[in-house]
């Protein structure tokens, strides 16, 4: 044991472990399945708790609330009594200032999707719960992250709390959050500010501290006060890391605002995208999520000028005269303008793209559900419940039987020894294991072989600490209740963030290697990025109708872009001399992917990978909407019945499988960079 590699110690372990399970399964089944004796009422103890807390300070929290709604609904009323003529020359002039030309017509044209889209008034509501919760977020997230740079005591905590903000699915937000505030878009204003807070905090501590010693030194010679050194030498000092914040709070609390319209009923754009969803108005809701698409893309380009270092100045007065313009045109025209809500030139539009699903459906129909049959038959639902009950004669053709385990398992341990061989036993070990997986199924692991394996993989990732955090972080889902559930939620995911890997890195790579398909693929990566997770799930809807298919195709679709995007990062960042001395020893061009840029760009594809599982786990929850199971529908299930137990534990168990994968990945991504010297 002693000579064996950590990784092989730790396959070896899980593989051990897993045999003695399968083994022993008949005389002792608590093995696999954990005794329902065993499990303790937690999600009961939480909720009694949390409601317990809540009621103490529900009276103060509606009156926050009632405070709250005052402001919201004054910005509400101002966007949609403003003639719509002034706000799009606002929004142009607006955009003239931050970028030119370009901006000024992205702004008009956008604006004047939303007004022919007949979502003008709903748009305007949006941006009345964006425009309060924002100014919210940002003084709660800006306030934490000043407190946790000038008090390095509590930084550690800050952060720790910050990551798991980060790491809680959306949703289970909003639980508690109906019980103290009630039912009301002011919820979903105050999910959204307390949602979009930590990457302000994160942001202005990040700024804070990269500040130069020598900037912070020169105002401590100016004898300036603390306050005077902080406000004005070292904020300032980090003001594009700030408006980096600033950029990815806006883009938070859009995000939220959306998702928030479950249980807010405004009548904004989130609620009409879930309100034609369910009545199968895919035209419509395509037209309401395009709207949500305008204004992320507006507020994430014209805030992203804010951060650049030299950004270019343009003239006011072009930007007045598009004021006046539009002021103009809201006198002379005042009485024929009419209301907002009567421009609806893309209603036919939508009405067309009904029909034409409905006839592409009809027509395909045959094909579309050979190729989600074949997707779940043969990929998802064996990777579930295993080959030995995914394998039927109406599914396979054929039923799966103990010889046909054996040959699995004997073909596993061949690979194995082979691997073994040629020296590669952790590997061979590795095989062993996931052939064992396959004839199982990920729901259906039993629970000794998930935590040792679990452990081990964190043992091998960043040692001791890690392994014993994960194994008692997984216990507690286990003790819970929620082991099942969570099972059925790391195998989705898990066969999500494993399709994103491969396709995105397919993709990353052809990307690096070429830069016209880096111009292709950029442009749709950039759009992607853009857009809240609610709207993935309209397009899959369309074609495929709802079922967990459709959930794996919009968790890819939102998980792909960071794997494309640093595989080709680190594909194309390789230092040049790495290059050169390759090239002058002869390499090919694909000894020198393979044998240099693919070992360099090593720690850059990990830390793609962890941001890909995060969002995987972040859109698990959405597409609990359209007919997942696992802990995003205990979840969205807690939130319709109010549930806070349920809604917190099924949350915290959802942000415990994301924290411990992110840690592992980061883990071996820093191993990577520590082999490589950086």
């Amino acid at each position: 044991m002693t000579q064996l590699t950590k990784g092989a110690q730790a396959a070896l372990l899980a593989a051990i472990v897993g045999a003695l399970c399968l083994l022993l399964e008949s005389v002792a089944p608590w093995l696999v399945q954990f005794p329902k004796a065993w499990v303790l009422p937690a999600t009961d103890w939480v909720g009694a708790g949390v409601e317990w807390f809540l009621l103490l300070i529900k009276p103060a929290a509606r009156a926050f609330s009632a405070l709250l709604f005052y402001p919201m609904e004054a910005v509400s009323a101002a966007l949609n009594q403003t003639p719509w003529p002034l706000l799009i020359a606002a929004a142009t002039a607006l955009g003239w200032m931050l970028g030119g030309l370009r901006m000024a017509l992205m702004a008009l044209v956008g604006l004047g999707f939303v007004l022919a889209s007949g979502y003008w008034s709903e748009g305007m509501n949006t941006l009345a719960l964006v425009a309060v919760s924002v100014p919210l977020a940002l003084l709660i997230g800006g306030g934490i992250g000043i407190l946790a740079n000038e008090y390095p005591r509590i930084r550690g905590p800050v952060q720790a709390t910050l990551d798991v903000m980060q790491t809680v699915p959306t949703f289970a937000y909003l639980t508690p959050l109906l019980v103290l505030f009630g039912f009301g878009p002011v919820v979903g204003l105050i999910a959204s500010a307390i949602y979009a807070a930590p990457p302000m905090a994160r942001n202005v501590l990040l700024g804070l501290q990269r500040v130069e010693a020598e900037i912070k030194e020169a105002a401590v010679m100016a004898g300036g006060t603390r306050l005077q050194q902080l406000f004005q030498c070292e904020i300032p000092s980090a003001g594009r890391q700030i408006m980096v914040g600033v950029n990815q709070c806006l883009m938070a609390a859009l995000s939220m605002v959306i998702i928030a319209a479950v249980i807010g009923g405004f009548d904004d754009i989130g609620w009409e995208v879930l309100l034609t969803m369910r009545k199968a108005q895919f035209g419509q809701s395509l037209l309401a999520g395009l709207v949500i698409v305008i204004f992320a893309i507006l507020i994430d380009r014209m805030s992203g000028t804010l951060t650049e270092d030299r950004r270019q100045r343009h003239d006011p007065r072009v930007a007045w005269g598009i004021l006046g313009l539009g002021v103009l045109a809201s006198v002379l025209f005042w009485g024929s303008l009419g209301s907002a809500e009567d421009y609806t030139l893309f209603n036919p539009v939508a009405d067309r793209v009904d029909a034409g699903l409905s006839a592409f459906t009809t027509a395909n129909a045959a094909a579309l559900t050979a190729l989600k049959n074949n997707v779940m038959f043969y990929v998802l639902l064996p990777l579930r419940i295993g080959l030995d009950q995914a394998v039927l004669p109406f599914t396979w053709g054929f039923a799966w039987t103990p010889a046909m385990s054996a040959g699995l398992f004997a073909a596993g341990a061949a690979l194995g020894l082979l691997c073994a061989w040629r020296g590669h036993l952790a590997l061979g070990l590795m095989l062993l294991i996931a052939a064992g997986m396959l004839e199982t199924g990920i729901s259906q692991l039993p629970w000794p072989f998930v935590l040792a394996g679990a452990g081990a993989l964190a043992w091998v990732a960043a040692g001791r600490g890690l392994a014993l955090l994960t194994v008692v972080l997984l216990t507690t889902i286990l003790v819970s209740g929620l082991w099942e559930r969570a099972l059925l939620s790391l195998y989705l995911s898990g066969a999500a963030v494993f399709a994103c890997t491969l396709l995105g890195g397919g993709i990353g790579l052809a990307s690096a290697l070429s830069p016209t398909v880096w111009r292709v693929v950029r442009p749709v990566c950039d759009m992607l990025q853009t857009i809240p997770l609610f709207v993935f799930l309209i397009p899959v809807l369309m074609v495929f109708q709802i079922g967990e298919f459709s959930a794996f195709l919009a968790i890819i679709a939102y998980a792909i872009v960071p794997m494309i995007r640093y595989t080709r990062h680190g594909l194309t960042e390789t230092p040049a001399e790495m290059i050169e001395a390759a090239t002058a020893s002869g390499a090919t061009r694909w000894q020198m992917l393979r044998d240099v840029r693919a070992p360099y760009a090593a720690p850059s594809i990990l830390l793609g990978l962890n941001q890909t599982i995060l969002y995987a786990f972040a859109m698990l929850v959405i597409a609990a909407l359209i007919g997942t199971t696992g802990l995003g529908q205990s979840i969205y299930l807690a939130l319709g019945k109010a549930d806070v137990g349920l809604g917190i534990s099924a949350g915290a168990a959802m942000a415990i499988l994301a924290l411990i994968a992110d840690r592992i990945v980061q883990g071996f991504a820093e191993d990577r960079r520590r082999a490589l010297g950086l």
